[in-house]
């Protein structure tokens, strides 16, 4: 008999939600190993390119293909931060108590896939309740160090406090803790106690599933034909530190064969468009579809990732935007210090210093004036890297092991 996996996250997506496909992908493959996969997720996203079609009742289910199945948790719809959307997160939590267990099936094991991290609770009510054999603690971002870290809320700040209970709560009723981030074992160490809890399974991508959809005529239209094209793809918030990548747009502005890209959206996307108002070497093109991701990386010479310089990011970082840049077999410009992220163990770019417009600048000259097998070698090593060590069929082994 089939062991069946529920997996809470409140933020999982399918490959048309252009957001949220990490468990989507393990459990392609979860599901030849004979395992029974039921995605729980809310039935509103405001990071999705689509919204799931979901009916007005508490749960709906849609079967993606034999063994996987989504359920969409009812949820109010929120912005992209305050009350609602932690009021998203209580509703959440507590509905997935009644999930409809005659047509999900029992669970063998819970993954509680966090940010949010408040379902922990619930989780162990239904691990107790079920008798699930394991209980699995993913971790994505490291809360409540986020907001200490980059908006400044101190120890004592009531988020932080509360946020806190719940990680300490998860990492002690866990069976495992799974953390995306290759530095975090220290730390959540230090606060589970149990040193055997910890694996560190990263984000991936699927070569092989990757659905390579054409991009439309007015957003290849916006692309300028015959430059230099350094290139952003991704949420435009806090913790890309894209302000100083604009800064350095603004130095390169009498430079006629460097334009810089940016696609996405996010909270800051305004304000960056204002500051480069009637400047005219950069592009802002608005979100795109995830399977348009690669086929808009064709346009670009390199790609930039940017962080702030805060001790969080000590812990690593495991952002899809570097296995997008990989496997495009692009060279990457990280501004960022060095902490054993995918670009400098696979030397597939440069690393310059965070926070430095200047330092950026000097970087995009650098890569600009290297020669076109300089930059092939750095595509080659990115592309080799993540097809040995961030596909999903590698990724997905080391998770079936929890199990």
């Amino acid at each position: 008999m089939s062991k069946t996996i529920w997996i809470l996250n409140q933020t999982a997506g399918k490959p048309d939600s252009g957001w949220g496909e990490r468990h989507y992908y393990f459990s392609r493959y979860w599901v030849k190993k004979g395992y029974q996969i039921k995605i729980i997720s809310g039935s509103y996203n405001h990071l999705f390119k689509n919204q799931p079609i979901t009916e007005n009742k508490r749960f709906t289910l849609e079967e993606m293909e034999e063994g996987i199945t989504f359920c969409w948790v009812k949820i109010p719809m929120y912005r992209d931060s305050g009350f609602a959307k932690f009021w998203s997160n209580i509703v959440f939590t507590v509905k997935i108590l009644l999930l409809p267990v005659d047509i999900l099936g029992k669970p063998d094991v819970i993954i509680m896939s966090s940010m949010p991290i408040f379902p922990i609770v619930s989780a162990v009510k239904l691990k107790n309740k079920f008798k699930a054999a394991t209980l699995i603690t993913e971790i994505r971002d490291l809360w409540p160090l986020t907001p200490m870290y980059l908006k400044g809320y101190s120890q004592y700040h009531p988020l932080v406090k509360i946020v806190g209970w719940f990680e300490r709560y998860a990492y002690q009723k866990s069976d495992k803790i799974v953390s995306l981030l290759p530095n975090a074992s220290e730390y959540i160490t230090g606060i589970s106690k149990d040193i055997s809890k910890f694996e560190y399974i990263p984000n991936g991508i699927d070569e092989a599933m990757l659905v390579k959809e054409p991009l439309p005529k007015e957003v290849i239209d916006k692309i300028p034909d015959n430059k230099f094209i350094i290139g952003y793809t991704g949420t435009m918030g806090m913790a890309n530190a894209l302000e100083y990548f604009v800064e350095a747009s603004i130095l390169l502005k009498d430079n006629p064969k460097i334009h810089f890209v940016l696609v996405g959206d996010g909270f800051l996307k305004k304000v960056l468009q204002e500051k480069t108002l009637k400047q005219p070497n950069i592009t802002f093109i608005p979100k795109i579809n995830k399977n348009q991701v690669q086929q808009i990386l064709t346009y670009f010479n390199v790609c930039f990732i940017g962080r702030n310089d805060a001790p969080l990011f000590d812990h690593g970082v495991s952002s899809n935007k570097y296995f997008d840049y990989m496997l495009a077999k692009k060279p990457v410009l990280v501004s960022s210090n060095k902490i054993k992220d995918p670009v400098e163990l696979s030397n597939c770019g440069i690393i310059v210093k965070p926070e430095s417009a200047e330092a950026i600048k000097d970087g995009i000259l650098e890569l600009f004036n290297l020669s076109t097998e300089e930059m092939n070698k750095f595509g080659d090593n990115g592309y080799n890297y993540v097809k040995k060590y961030h596909n999903f069929n590698f990724l997905s082994e080391a998770y079936l092991k929890l199990f």
